[in-house]
């Protein structure tokens, strides 16, 4: 009976060691291959092998961290971009990502990436940076911009009489006159700007006649209304404020000049501003002389009543203002101080004028 009982548990044995066995094994295989995914992970968080090569990586707008990651995988800067996902979302990471072209060695960790990333800290492009200073005449401007930049003088000169090439508000308030030396003469608003290299001449001059508008936008709501009343147009104003822009130095003369200017043309008098003599010039002279002030020109103010055809440089703000604005007084005549602080001194009367004069050569010896 108990041989039987022992020939009956035999197989019920073996099932239990086989069993045992193949969990056993599963066991292994289980650990084994939890041993190798980590290993495989811990690998993939690793860097990948450092080069001082540079490698760009250009992120476009709206791209997803999946996107971002799928590219630095494929420019071998990570080693498995679904691992860098996941340290991405287990450090709550991959929100704050900002567009643009970076510059990156492969080397570099999960979390240096991810900081410059953050911070937005792309490649600055090659840029050129072209100063149009107040009071600088278009042709000043063209050689300038021949200096520091590969566009031609010419090309540049001949688009700036180019009448419908421009989208600018302003520049559909320029008159059409054959007198013009340079049509868009006191449109480009002096300014530092910055082109992107292979920027084009066209390029430059939109921009500055954009900012212009610009400009004028952040005028007192009444400009217009003030230039309406005294029955000038929007170019007739920018003519003023470039003789003002040539003529003063002094901030708070301004106004003053401006008043001046204004009560000479209610009187129909000659401006008489050497400036405008001085833009028949391809240089300015230090002294003008009396041959000089007989040049027939249009731009000519000591021959001709009236507004130039044009402005004969480009105004600054401050300049436009006093255009518009102007200070009433009985002025009509002004001169320049000689005693080196560059102001100058008014006067109501020839006669007193005469005196203002010899008052400035005489601090001037």
């Amino acid at each position: 009976m108990l041989e039987q009982e022992n020939e009956h548990n035999k197989p019920k044995r073996s099932k239990a060691k086989r069993t045992l066995l193949i969990i056993g094994l599963l066991l292994l295989i289980g650990i084994g291959i939890a041993s190798g995914v980590g290993l495989y992970i811990a690998n993939a968080l690793q860097p990948v092998a450092a080069s001082g090569q540079e490698v760009r990586v250009s992120i476009p707008q709206g791209s997803g961290s999946a996107q971002i990651a799928k590219e630095l995988e494929t420019k071998g800067l990570i080693k498995n971009s679904s691992i860098f996902m996941y340290y991405l979302k287990w450090h709550k990471q991959g929100s704050k990502f900002q567009a643009g072209e970076y510059s990156m060695k492969p080397g570099m960790t999960f979390e240096e990436m991810i900081d410059k990333l953050n911070n937005g800290e792309i490649v600055k492009e090659d840029m050129i940076r072209i100063t149009i200073p107040e009071g600088f005449t278009i042709d000043q401007i063209a050689a300038k911009i021949s200096e520091q930049t590969p566009w031609k003088k010419e090309a540049f000169l001949q688009m700036t009489d180019e009448a419908n090439a421009f989208k600018s508000e302003t520049n559909f308030t320029i008159p059409d006159n054959k007198n013009l030396k340079h049509r868009l003469e006191g449109y480009l608003f002096p300014e530092t700007y910055e082109f992107k290299k292979g920027s084009s001449e066209q390029e430059f001059i939109e921009r500055t006649l954009q900012q212009l508008d610009k400009k004028l936008a952040t005028l007192p709501a009444d400009w217009k209304d003030k230039l309406k009343d005294r029955g000038l147009s929007v170019h007739q104003m920018l003519t003023i404020a470039s003789l003002i822009e040539r003529e003063v130095v002094v901030d708070e003369e301004r106004a003053l000049v401006s008043g001046v200017i204004q009560n000479r043309l209610k009187k129909n008098m000659p401006l008489q501003i050497d400036a405008t003599v001085q833009y028949l010039f391809d240089k300015s002279k230090d002294r003008l002389l009396e041959k000089d002030l007989q040049i027939q020109s249009p731009y000519n103010t000591y021959l001709n009543t009236g507004l130039p055809p044009g402005p004969i440089a480009s105004p600054s703000l401050a300049s436009m203002k006093a255009a518009i604005y102007p200070e009433e007084t009985k002025y009509l005549f002004y001169v320049t101080k000689k005693d080196g602080t560059k102001g100058h001194l008014f006067a109501e009367t020839f006669e007193a004028h005469k005196k203002n004069i010899a008052e400035s050569k005489k601090a001037g010896n």
